[in-house]
């Protein structure tokens, strides 16, 4: 649990609410309380005040947790005490959001969300009025003016609050937008296991993919509140890769709990991740001239066959940290439209600004269709070398460099594998793990090191 800061760590400027992405933790703990998201309404209001934009409406959308009604309720009481405007628009995806925020000219967009973390965590995704995520140095002026305490509303007169409405149409706006991003491309013919994680795709998931023409199998489409992530979703592919197999199905998608993230298994239920999208995209952006400076972004965690993949066709590959607003970052500043992570999070720049499952998904199905090819056929675009991720609970997260025998164990490990892999060890940014990635030419070599790392790891700093 993250406690809250004192006098010192206010006066140096020590984060502690927000992570590498927004706002995360335990429901009702710090930092994720009422009275916490009620400043941060405030803290909103005034920063975008004083930076003199025009608009005074503000989206917020959620996922289906049961601690979203209690987030919601204290972010709206903030920002209209402070005269904003607030729209409402219940459960969509984190991308719906960044979305809607453009659209409605609104100056800021709220997403209630912990993504693929279990219901009893939640979360606060902010965006700018451009649908894009906050800079380092706006989310510091928001914390400071949180945990200092110095914001008030008090000279906000009665004639002044802001209003809240509730947005109805804010879903089918989304859905239209989406099926455009592939000129409503007929998707008659193709039966998909569509796993919506009981998250905020569990409406507006089937509607796209049925309105188009798909057959759809959908599951963990019944929110309760209490199941989102709950043995379903992007975090568990081998549930879809099952289904897939029992339906005969050509294809299962599997988002996550904010949907804003996508991974897929082929119609033998074999998974294919975010590397080998991004691989199979790219060579058709390339094919059709569509490729950005011939260029694909990616994290330090893609494999390195992708990279093989690339060279060998001509791309180029950006490496970023991981994270897929690093990602988004280093493709707005240099000019690139394909950019992505491992892990399912995937940006087609020409038409999001944010990492988008169901995007995402139509592109992929999109090119099923055109190509008249399976997706095993076209995933088979390149050659994994054998990795292995495992994430490790840890009692505190001390820095790399003071883990005297991690720091040993990962030189050696580095030593022996030498240009034919790589070892990759990182603190998560919203839990208290820590990730260990070993990439080699083969899978005993992998599993050697991965045993090695982890039981120094555990030895070192485990919870």
């Amino acid at each position: 649990m993250t406690s809250a800061p004192d006098a010192r760590e206010v006066r140096e400027g020590i984060r502690k609410l927000f992570g590498t992405d927004g706002i995360r933790g335990q429901a009702n703990r710090f930092p994720v309380t009422p009275e916490i998201a009620l400043q941060v309404g405030k803290a909103m209001a005034h920063v975008f005040h004083a930076a003199g934009h025009g608009s005074k409406r503000v989206v917020i959308g959620k996922d289906t947790r049961l601690s979203g009604y209690m987030l919601e309720t204290a972010l709206t009481s903030g920002l209209v005490s402070m005269g904003m405007d607030v729209f409402l628009v219940g459960p969509i995806p984190t991308p719906g959001v960044a979305h809607l925020t453009r659209s409605m000219n609104a100056t800021v967009g709220i997403m209630l969300t912990a993504s693929h973390n279990p219901f009893d965590d939640n979360g606060i995704k902010i965006f700018d009025a451009n649908g894009y995520k906050l800079s380092d140095e706006i989310e510091g002026q928001i914390e400071k003016l949180v945990i200092s305490q110095e914001i008030g509303s008090e000279h906000i007169r009665s004639d002044n609050l802001g209003k809240a409405f509730r947005i109805d149409d804010a879903r089918g706006r989304y859905i239209e937008f989406a099926k455009s991003t592939i000129s409503n491309q007929s998707l008659t013919g193709l039966k998909i296991v569509l796993d919506c994680a009981n998250g905020a795709s569990y409406l507006i998931g089937p509607w796209i993919f049925k309105e188009l023409g798909a057959d759809v199998i959908k599951v963990a489409a019944a929110p309760d509140g209490y199941n989102i992530n709950n043995g379903c979703g992007a975090l568990y592919p081998e549930h879809i890769s099952a289904l897939v197999q029992e339906h005969h199905a050509d294809v299962g998608i599997a988002f996550d709990g904010d949907a804003d993230r996508v991974l897929f298994c082929d119609a033998d239920g074999t998974p294919v991740d975010g590397d080998r999208i991004l691989a199979m995209c790219a060579l058709d952006f390339k094919q059709r001239d569509k490729l950005a400076r011939d260029t694909l972004v990616v994290t330090t965690m893609s494999n390195l066959g992708l990279h093989d993949a690339m060279r060998a066709n001509g791309i180029r590959t950006v490496t970023t940290k991981v994270g897929d607003r690093y990602v988004i970052e280093r493709m707005r500043s240099e000019g690139y439209n394909l950019g992505g992570e491992k892990a399912g999070h995937l940006v087609f720049m020409d038409y999001v600004t944010t990492g988008d499952g169901i995007i995402s998904a139509l592109q992929v199905l999109k090119l099923m269709q055109q190509s008249g090819k399976p997706l095993s056929d076209l995933a088979a675009c390149m050659d994994e070398y054998p990795q292995k991720l495992v994430s490790v609970e840890v009692r505190e997260k001390k820095p790399l460099g003071e883990l005297v025998e991690t720091s040993r164990a990962i030189r050696e490990c580095e030593e022996a594998l030498g240009s034919r892999g790589r070892v990759i060890v990182r603190y998560s940014g919203t839990e208290p793990k820590i990730r260990l990635l070993v990439e080699a030419g083969d899978e005993g070599t992998v599993d050697t090191w991965m045993v090695r790392l982890t039981e120094v790891v555990e030895e070192e700093i485990g919870a």
